[in-house]
């Protein structure tokens, strides 16, 4: 079935069809969430309430452009959670570090040595701590242009920006993510590392 007819289908109640777009876009999900929390257990909740809303908002979407709207709910559902915690705090976001017993979200090439894929999650660890450092606006835009692939334009509908705007803000938070990895000296190591 394609996604189209999983979406009019889903519009239309039918709960197993957007069960079916749930399990096609959850990895997706969890992974913006996770790399906009920052912690796995509010990603987790983040997650599940991005799905819910979803589910209560199907109805309402028009367009082409599923993914982009979901990964904008579950946008939206971070923040409002990230203003919850910070109401409630009841473990500092700024001190915490990246999930570090959260499994990787990306299959390993088969092609690179132990050694090569160590020094890879070792570099991957050392961006997610420089994606918390960002603002939240910035980092949601490198997370769905450059984790999730999403066109400049997705990403414009996903935030509901101005293509420019999310241009400007794209280019901002990639030379803010080379400064922060060039102070860690990450990129230096990284530049030292084989690649096979």
């Amino acid at each position: 079935m394609d996604l189209q007819q999983l979406i009019r289908d889903a519009q239309g109640g039918d709960l197993e069809s957007f069960n079916r777009l749930v399990l096609l876009h959850q990895d997706q999900v969890f992974s913006l969430a996770l790399r906009f929390m920052g912690q796995r257990a509010p990603a987790e909740d983040a997650t599940q309430e991005a799905f819910l809303r979803a589910f209560r908002a199907i109805r309402s979407f028009r367009g082409e452009h599923f993914r982009a709207w979901l990964l904008s709910i579950t946008a939206n559902t971070c923040r409002d959670e990230l203003r919850r915690l910070r109401r409630r705090p009841t473990r500092s976001l700024d001190a915490a570090g990246p999930d570090e017993d959260a499994p990787a979200l990306d299959p390993p090439d088969p092609g690179l040595g132990p050694e090569s894929l160590a020094l890879n999650a070792e570099l991957r660890v050392a961006l997610e701590r420089a994606l918390l450092q960002l603002p939240e606006e910035w980092r949601l835009v490198v997370v769905l242009a450059d984790v999730h692939g999403l066109s400049y334009e997705d990403v414009a509908v996903a935030v509901g920006l101005p293509l420019g705007t999310v241009k400007s803000r794209l280019s901002r938070a990639r030379g803010r993510l080379r400064d922060i990895l060039v102070a860690t000296g990450e990129l230096a190591r990284a530049a030292q590392r084989p690649t096979s």
